[in-house]
């Protein structure tokens, strides 16, 4: 299946600065692809090549197979964008400024019937005007003109900045929704709880360049699952010396430990044989690869 965002080898430089410096990132129809990495990364300069803001220095940036710098019209038709920060025209009401949104890219009369049920889902008052609305408010201008109509890409640039939780929740079911029609979804977010939430891949990037990219199930395995054993007969010395346990110790009754991926099976077949009363394993989560990535409390 062809990527829908299919760059390599990107670089991009502000005089001696090297933004970009080779970056590799690739999303699929279907696929929502969580686009990771701390302030100045390169992550918004990325963005703003793939939708032709701004111009490459060298690698291959695709989007439907297109060049959006060169074919960006083409490009546009099929994509809908939601920045962090969303400025409105302050005189227009939420719903004009979602009309004229739509009509920019010639899909306002397709989009009426899902317009009405997302302004109704993220509770809006379109007769408002944007002047008067809060931040929150203003984001869901933009997601609901995204949203309603079935574009080809969405890209989401920290697309909940001022929602509340529940308004976030309602953004994750219509991103799975969009997604679940053959939409492919790259979004940028500080939030790792929302990413591994929604995401089922992820690309993490470092001083512009990408460092661990893939499915976030096969991610897990690069880092180490944390076990909690109860059992009467269970001490350090039970697993002591066995390969791909680490920091070992005794919490009260309970032993405790990491283990590689690798070394679970084998480290579960021994602990079955002390009849446990009690095992949890708690898998590695996204914020640890994430720290793990820029070697911030990775064992």
């Amino acid at each position: 299946m062809n990527a829908v965002v299919d760059v390599r080898g990107l670089v991009k430089h502000f005089g001696r600065f090297v933004a970009l410096d080779g970056l590799d990132l690739s999303v699929a129809p279907g696929e929502v692809a969580g686009f990771l990495g701390p302030n100045g990364a390169g992550k918004s300069t990325t963005i703003r090549i793939l939708l032709g803001l701004l111009r490459r220095d060298a690698g291959e940036v695709r989007l439907f197979g297109h060049d959006p710098h060169r074919d960006a019209v083409a490009v546009h038709r099929r994509l809908a964008y939601v920045p962090g920060d969303v400025t409105l025209w302050p005189h227009l009401t939420g719903g004009e400024c979602i009309d004229l949104l739509l009509a920019l890219r010639g899909r306002q009369a397709a989009a009426a019937a899902s317009r009405a049920e997302l302004i109704e889902r993220f509770d809006l008052d379109p007769s408002k005007r944007a002047q008067t609305y809060s931040k929150g408010n203003r984001q869901k201008v933009a997601l609901i003109a995204a949203l309603c109509t079935d574009t080809d890409l969405l890209v989401l640039d920290e697309p909940t900045s001022g929602l509340d939780p529940l308004m976030t929740r309602e953004f994750t079911l219509a991103v799975r929704e969009r997604a679940s029609r053959g939409a492919a979804v790259l979004m940028s977010s500080h939030l790792l709880s929302e990413v591994e939430e929604l995401c089922s891949t992820v690309t993490i990037i470092r001083d512009g360049a990408t460092v661990l990219a893939g499915p976030l199930d096969q991610l897990r395995h690069l880092r180490r699952s944390s076990v909690r054993v109860s059992a009467a007969a269970a001490g350090p010395e039970t697993l002591a010396g066995v390969d791909g346990v680490h920091d070992l110790s005794r919490d009260g009754e309970s032993l405790v430990f990491t283990v590689d991926a690798a070394a679970l099976g084998d480290v579960l077949s021994r602990l079955a044989a002390l009849d446990p009363s009690s095992v949890s394993i708690t898998p590695p989560s996204l914020e640890d690869l994430f720290l793990q990535t820029y070697g911030v409390g990775a064992p």
